[in-house]
């Protein structure tokens, strides 16, 4: 699963999620993406459903980019433990996702198989999403 080697600060603040992705909202490597419709933290368990996904879909034809990536660390203290004593521990990594991001990538497949493996990537995902193309695509 993907995660950061190194990080600054073990553990982070929550944050805000308000606002549209401006990086990022383009195709830029593939012909077709997986473009995000709502904000969103995606865990790096979903990252790896949805790259599995996709590749178990095109039968390993094609190729296929990830444009996200889990570097924030959410933390939880443990079950049954009275509040105080502390921030809990790291449990998993998620990547903050914008509206209109552009998460996923993939090229060398045709436009059926692109959209149809890109939709089961979607399911796997928490939030709304839509496969788009790039411009100049025929």
């Amino acid at each position: 699963m993907l995660m950061p080697k190194r990080v600054k600060y073990r553990k982070s603040q929550r944050g805000r999620r308000a606002g549209k992705a401006y990086r990022g909202s383009t195709i830029a490597f593939g012909d077709f993406g997986l473009k995000a419709m709502e904000p969103a933290w995606i865990t790096s368990r979903q990252i790896e459903a949805c790259r599995v996904a996709l590749t178990r879909k095109m039968k390993r034809d094609g190729k296929v980019w990830i444009r996200i990536f889990p570097d924030k660390p959410v933390s939880k203290k443990p079950l049954e433990t009275r509040m105080g004593k502390g921030k809990g521990a790291p449990e998993f990594w998620v990547a903050v996702i914008k509206p209109g991001r552009v998460m996923f990538e993939v090229a060398g497949v045709g436009k059926d198989l692109a959209s149809e493996a890109l939709k089961l990537c979607s399911s796997k995902l928490p939030i709304k999403t839509k496969v788009v193309s790039r411009p100049d695509y025929e």
